[in-house]
């Protein structure tokens, strides 16, 4: 007697029962219910599963036993070709996995992860931070996870476009070029066969712009800046700090982060490691009899740490990224109307108006020299220069100091 459902429900009885045409439960002593089917080919009796009931219902398992039956019909043996089609469905699961594993490791984020690994010898980690905090924030959400190969011209122009209709476009013009890059970058390392980007051009991509150059002092503010540097009542290594930007030109972030290891006030130099330059490369800067005479009273608040100048709340730290604009507009120089990294253009503008080397100018401010020999040699040669230019600039802010308008000039030889 065929089974049924309701008969299924209540089998308790150890043993086989069958249903007909080879299908049977079999239920165990211990009380397990598994579905068989008795059957022959090539002369041998064999059993293939169907499963447990009730997860495989009866008529699931008459559904299975009729396509097994179908399968005998044709000659074929139903366990062989459940082998092989298990077989089949490992080899597709193990393409898939190896094809996901592949665009995995060639999608956008995971290559543009190696090119910042790449990178980071040639950055600060202030610049690779930043860099990497504007993939993730406008970048990866977008094309992160799509394989580099997959990817076109028109994803990244409309990734830039986004960007820009928010109002932010520098960044979206950033964003591009560091797009760009990740894909050169590719194509040199074989992660793709070629660069589908390498047409791509911000100018056609992006809206014109207008460049914003930072606030920067002008020689005539230049008096009542340093009345108000005098005067500055915040703190103390905040106040030094300020004069030893102005006094150097250094960028903000070479003198928020000095080291007394940097220092020797002896021989009147600064040598900032490499590690802390934007363009990777130790720079030595000549001290102005004025910045040692700043740095060795400096020494008395902070030289038992290692930072030149702390912060006044977290000593292991260097003073914030924000403090000299803040300390500026405390002093009635803050709303756009300059800024510490202006100090730079300030420095430059004048010693060049003055009739200064621009070689040794542009050394002063650490700007690349692409040629390696030939920034070796402006290493070595423009020392001295330099240490004459910085002396002036400082015997020329004593005097602006107090108003007057002194001689800044390079000295004539005899």
């Amino acid at each position: 007697m065929k089974l049924s459902d309701v008969k299924l429900r209540n089998l308790r009885t150890p043993g086989k029962h069958f249903d007909g045409g080879g299908l049977y439960l079999e239920v165990t002593p211990s009380g397990g219910r598994y579905w068989r089917l008795k059957y022959r080919h090539g002369g041998r009796e064999k059993r293939l599963a169907f499963g447990v009931y009730p997860e495989v219902s009866l008529a699931e398992a008459r559904k299975r036993q009729a396509e097994a039956r179908a399968i005998l019909s044709r000659g074929l043996d139903p366990m062989e070709v459940r082998r092989e089609a298990e077989a089949e469905a490992e080899r597709r699961r193990a393409e898939a996995e190896a094809q996901a594993e592949h665009e995995a490791r060639h999608s956008f984020e995971a290559v543009a992860r190696d090119w910042l690994k790449h990178q980071a010898a040639k950055w600060t980690p202030g610049t690779l931070a930043l860099i990497e905090s504007s993939l993730r924030r406008d970048v990866f959400p977008v094309i992160g996870s799509r394989p580099m190969a997959q990817l076109r011209p028109r994803d990244v122009m409309h990734l830039a476009q986004r960007i820009e209709a928010r109002g932010a476009g520098e960044a979206a013009g950033r964003t591009l070029q560091r797009v760009r890059a990740v894909f050169r970058y590719a194509v040199t390392h074989e992660r793709i066969e070629a660069d589908p980007m390498a047409s791509l051009k911000p100018s056609e991509v992006l809206k014109p712009r207008q460049v914003r150059h930072r606030a920067a002092l002008r020689d005539a503010d230049l008096p009542a800046f340093l009345a108000g540097l005098d005067a500055f009542e915040g703190e103390p290594t905040t106040k030094a700090a300020l004069r030893l930007l102005l006094l150097t030109a250094l960028r903000p972030g070479e003198v928020r982060g000095l080291r007394w290891a940097e220092v020797n006030t002896d021989a009147a130099l600064l040598r900032i490691a490499p590690e802390r330059m934007k363009m990777r490369r130790e720079h030595v800067v000549p001290l102005s009899r004025q910045a040692a005479e700043l740095l060795t009273a400096q020494r008395a608040i902070s030289g038992g740490r290692e930072l030149v100048f702390p912060s006044a709340y977290y000593p292991g730290r260097p003073l914030s990224e924000n403090t000299f604009n803040a300390a500026m507009a405390r002093m009635g120089f803050g709303g756009g109307r300059a800024t510490a990294h202006g100090f730079r253009a300030l420095f430059s503008t004048t010693a060049n108006e003055a009739g200064f080397p621009p070689d040794v100018i542009e050394r002063q401010l650490a700007h690349a020299e692409r040629n390696e020999v030939r920034a070796a040699y402006h290493r070595a040669t423009y020392l001295e220069a330099r240490r004459e230019l910085l002396q002036a600039w400082a015997d020329y802010l004593d005097g602006r100091r107090g108003g007057q308008v002194l001689k800044f000039a390079p000295k004539v030889a005899a």
